[in-house]
């Protein structure tokens, strides 16, 4: 052959690999995109994931949603206590009056204009007895998946919020196939969002190893970093009271701390071609006000400098950006919340290029 066929040859074939490329990268794109979509979110917490709606103080509202779109927000992050609304025996059937509730949950995010995203969320029997609880875990999914199979694109699942406990990294790690697997049975275009183990870490991304064809998967992670000052007074946090009075000045030190767990998240997600959520973070009530409003720009700033989409937990509770008993935003987090630059694009998969 001579060497401008052969020339010719390694050009048709470097085409075809790039179109290849292209097309990977344009499935990844979606999940990017989906990812954008969620924006600046907002986490109805206290609500549908306590043991029964309302057991919390927490009683979702219509108003609520109006509430939240019109403060400028682009998506809720419901969390979801599943597992106390199914039966413990096959097929695990989940409570159609519970299905019922959530329908209106969603329905009323939708029809607001919010991305909403449904989770599993205080799955303590899983947490505590995982390989007696996967199947169930499953069967729950499948159901979900199915009866939500014909919602818009901006319904959201999280499969599985902070695995911890006996669900070890690599037990969670092996567990994710197939609940994947069992989602895309019904939906095979959904937008999945899955996080590493231990609280949903960011510094357990690494162990964190996903089905790489599929690429409509939104990785998240949780920030409560330092846990002295944002856990303080929480009495659900063994030793927390000796925490009271922690104060967050926004020093070099501490905003080069944010900057450098986020650095390494991001680091992660470039070399995996993933997209970053930041599913939770907040401060608890215990905490002093300005403090609260300080560390919580630092890390809407360090998130949106790095294009990650992000939810505050939470919404009306002890972490809460809305007073319900006022009736009004608490608007030193609420500005917090919102001041800093709109998200950037600086999560991208990386482009293919022909000689």
């Amino acid at each position: 052959m001579r060497p401008w066929m052969r020339l010719f040859v390694a050009s048709l074939a470097a085409m075809a690999l790039c179109g290849a490329g292209l097309a990977a990268q344009a499935r990844a794109q979606d999940a990017f995109r989906a990812s954008r979509l969620l924006g600046r979110g907002i986490n109805l917490g206290n609500a549908l994931e306590a043991p029964q709606e309302g057991a919390w103080s927490i009683t979702l509202e219509p108003g609520y949603f109006q509430t939240i779109k019109e403060a400028g927000f682009d998506s809720v992050r419901i969390p979801i206590r599943w597992s106390v609304h199914a039966d413990n025996r096959p097929p695990y059937r989940i409570d159609p009056d519970f299905f019922r509730r959530v329908d209106w949950a969603i329905d009323e995010a939708q029809s607001h204009g919010l991305v909403a995203v449904i989770d599993m969320h205080h799955y303590t029997e899983l947490v505590d007895q995982p390989a007696r609880q996967l199947h169930r875990l499953e069967a729950l999914w499948r159901q979900i998946a199915a009866h939500y199979r014909d919602r818009p694109e901006s319904l959201y699942f999280e499969v599985l919020n902070e695995p911890h406990g006996r669900l070890s990294d690599a037990r969670w790690d092996r567990m994710v196939p197939s609940l994947i697997r069992a989602i895309r049975a019904t939906n095979p275009r959904r937008m999945l969002i899955v996080g590493p183990g231990y609280w949903n870490n960011p510094g357990h991304l690494r162990n964190l190893h996903l089905p790489r064809k599929d690429r409509r998967l939104i990785v998240t992670f949780h920030y409560y970093s330092p846990m002295p000052f944002t856990h303080q007074g929480a009495d659900w946090v063994r030793g927390s009271e000796h925490w009271r009075g922690t104060t967050w000045e926004g020093t070099a030190r501490q905003r080069r701390r944010v900057a450098s767990d986020f650095h390494a998240a991001a680091s992660w997600a470039k070399a995996h071609r993933r997209p970053l959520f930041l599913g939770e973070f907040g401060a608890y009530q215990e905490a002093d006000m300005a403090s609260r409003a300080r560390w919580t720009r630092a890390v809407v700033q360090e998130a949106e400098k790095r294009g990650f989409s992000w939810s505050y937990w939470e919404f009306a509770s002890g972490f809460g950006a809305y007073d319900p008993k006022a009736h009004a935003w608490r608007h030193p987090i609420l500005d917090a919340l919102m001041s800093a630059g709109r998200l950037a694009s600086r999560q991208q998969p990386p482009a293919c290029a022909v000689p």
